[in-house]
Order: C-alpha cells, then structure tokens, then sequence
C-alpha cells in the first residue's frame, strides 16, 4: 500500500501507482495475545467450545489479508500469489506471524497486518467464553522487500545530461525532458553536473560525452535522437563506441515504454558502457523521460560497484 495524499482541496486520495513496474514483493508482520495458562491448556487439549482455534484464526487471517482493501480505505486492491500464517504457542501466549506475496506496483504492509490483526481477534473469538482476560498486542510489521526498498544502492554516480535537439538548441523550442530527468535524477541523489542542449551533429555528440567521461562523470543520459528521421543520429553515433551493451536495460525501458504507448516500439533507444561511465540513450519526449525514471533508479546505480569490480551491491 502506498501513502495516500491530500488534493488540492485537502482531501485524501488514493496514491497512484499505475507508473511503477510490478517486482515481487513480500512483508512480514507479527503480534501476540496473551491469555491464561488454563486456556493454553484447553488449547492443546482441544477442549475449547468452538472447537481448533488455530485452524479457524489461519483461515481467518488468509481471507483477511484478501480483503484488505475492502476493510482499509483507500488500500490498493491486489492479487496476492502467497499467504502463511504461523502460530508459536507459549506459556500464556500465543505468538502470531503472517507472511504475504504479490506480483504487483505496490507493497503488502497492509494485507500483512491484516492478517495478523484478525487472527488474532479469531483466536480471541474463539476463546472469550472461558478467557476474559485476553489481550491483544505487539502488532507490527517485522521486514518487507521489493520495490524501491529492496533496490536500494548507496552509490550515487556523478551525472550529466546531454539533450539532442536542432530546434531546442536553435532556441525556437523549450527543453521539457531534460528538465524531467534532472529533476527526478536529483531526488534519486544524484549531483547532476551538467545538463547540456546541442544539436543532432554526431561531432558535437561526440565531443561532448568524451569530455565528460574524460571528467569522470560516470552516468551520462542522453535525450532525443533515437527514432527513425534523417538527424535521428545518436544511436548511430554512440552505440558503436560501447564497450559493452546492457540489453537488459534496453529492453526494460522498450517494454516498460510499450505499456505506456505502442509507438514506443519504434524506438532505438540504447544502453552501455563507455570507459568507466555508463550511457543511457533515450528518446527525446517528456513520456519517454519520465517512463525512464521510473525504470531506471534506483536499479541502474547497482551497475557502478560492479564496474568497480565489488560485485553486486
């Protein structure tokens, strides 16, 4: 689930998370309920009226978690490929712990939580006639991964962005792209060194990204010439300097783009490794750019210690 936001009349609304790829997420949640050693003793005689309070809670708990978005407002409705419950039985307590996972563009906090939220209240259900006593606590959420979190690299490169445009360097466009992609390679924390606007002139292009490498930026992200017109240039100008291509970011940004707008497919976009720098190659439209955030950090900046030799971060 993600955090909702305010609108701007102040009211809550639900976070959209149509931009952000599905990837495997799991959470953990945990909590207690302490009741007295007498009903623990009924427990594991199977004695208690409404009869196995384990099976009903674990079932409970499952069909819970299924209906989390119905119960919490707000909460993403999802599909959800795994659900455990698990029990450990003390003394004078009973230990209780969910764990649930999705496919999806959003975390499962919430569907965990509820899980170990109302097997608890059928464990307390299902004991109360001889248990007055009983009390709920401790829930909370132990561990989640996927997503962003999972992703997480504490390395941040030195960054440029170069913008090819004839128009846009001639000053009879406006550059809205590499605007985009500054500002979202800022909030991923990157120190963005230069963002740079030339024309479709492979010299320029050249110059430019040799100079940077020379200067040990080590992400260059470049906008614009990558379809099919005559001064569509960049791919054949820097495509052949790779030293190594990265086709699995090429083809996450192809499919990820294709998702957003069929066109996407026409495309040349490309990615590799230039020197010690890494180059991504992106189409030139605001769409493009902002699909390319979303693809690319923070799982792009795993590739620098690897660069370095320190293997996967």
């Amino acid at each position: 689930m993600e955090f909702t936001h305010l609108d701007e009349n102040g009211m809550v609304r639900m976070a959209d998370v149509s931009g952000k790829p599905p990837t495997r997420r799991e959470a953990r949640a945990s909590g207690r309920i302490v009741m007295l050693p007498q009903t623990i003793a009924l427990l594991h005689r199977e004695e208690l009226p409404k009869g196995n309070v384990l099976a009903a809670a674990k079932i409970a708990g499952i069909q819970a978690a299924k209906q989390a978005s119905t119960l919490i407002p707000l909460c993403h409705q999802l599909n959800l490929s795994w659900i455990d419950i698990e029990f450990e039985i003390g003394d004078d307590s009973i230990g209780i712990a969910a764990t649930v996972i999705t496919r999806e563009s959003t975390g499962v906090e919430m569907e965990t939580l509820t899980a170990v939220s109302v097997a608890a209240l059928t464990i307390y259900d299902m004991c109360k006639a001889v248990d007055k006593t009983m009390e709920i606590s401790a829930i909370r959420l132990d561990r989640k991964t996927g997503g962003k979190s999972t992703l997480a690299a504490e390395y941040r490169p030195r960054t440029a962005i170069l913008v090819m445009s004839d128009s846009i360097a001639a000053g009879t466009a406006t550059d809205r792209s590499g605007a985009i992609l500054r500002e979202g390679l800022e909030a991923a924390g990157c120190a963005v060194e230069a963002l740079t606007v030339i024309p479709d002139e492979p010299t320029e292009i050249v110059a430019t990204v040799e100079a940077w490498i020379g200067e040990g930026i080590g992400l260059i992200v470049t906008s614009g010439g990558t379809g099919l017109g005559p001064r569509d240039l960049t791919i054949d100008t820097l495509a052949p300097k790779f030293t190594r291509r990265l086709p699995g970011v090429e083809q996450e940004l192809l499919r990820w783009g294709q998702t957003k707008t069929r066109t996407a497919m026409l495309s040349r976009l490309a990615a590799g490794v230039i020197g010690n720098a890494v180059v991504v190659c992106l189409p030139g439209s605001t769409g493009a750019a902002k699909d390319a955030l979303e693809v690319l950090a923070p799982a792009i900046f795993h590739a620098f210690p690897m660069l370095k030799g320190e293997g996967h971060a």
